[in-house]
């Protein structure tokens, strides 16, 4: 199995539109040949600090966004061949619309399953 996981920076005044833009590509990616799975992940908590992981402490939920909100896309598919294929229509499709939500270009890590 291939991954992707990419990490977005939204405007604040563009949440409504990113959130409604992820349902609508989460749809179409779904719908593609070789694709398995696909997950939009909003970061609504954060972890005090390492002690409070170690200790079974709660996640902090978060209150406020300052300047912008993180967002996670996890997406896997069979292999790369399907990666390169389906990207490449979903840039064609959405790219423009994606590139006006953000504050800053996604970060992107590729990889192949270890387990």
């Amino acid at each position: 199995m291939f991954n992707e996981i990419c990490i977005y920076e939204a405007k604040l005044n563009k949440l409504d539109e990113i959130e409604e833009l992820m349902k609508e590509v989460a749809e179409f990616y779904l719908k593609q040949d070789g694709v398995i799975d696909v997950h939009y992940i909003k970061r609504t908590h954060r972890q005090k600090d390492f002690n409070a992981v170690k200790e079974g402490e709660l996640p902090i939920r978060l209150t406020r966004n300052i300047g912008k909100v993180t967002y996670v896309l996890y997406w896997a598919m069979e292999n790369e061949e399907v990666h390169a294929r389906v990207g490449k229509l979903g840039i064609e499709k959405f790219y423009k619309r994606w590139n006006r939500c953000l504050t800053t270009m996604p970060k992107i890590i590729l990889g192949e399953n270890i387990v």
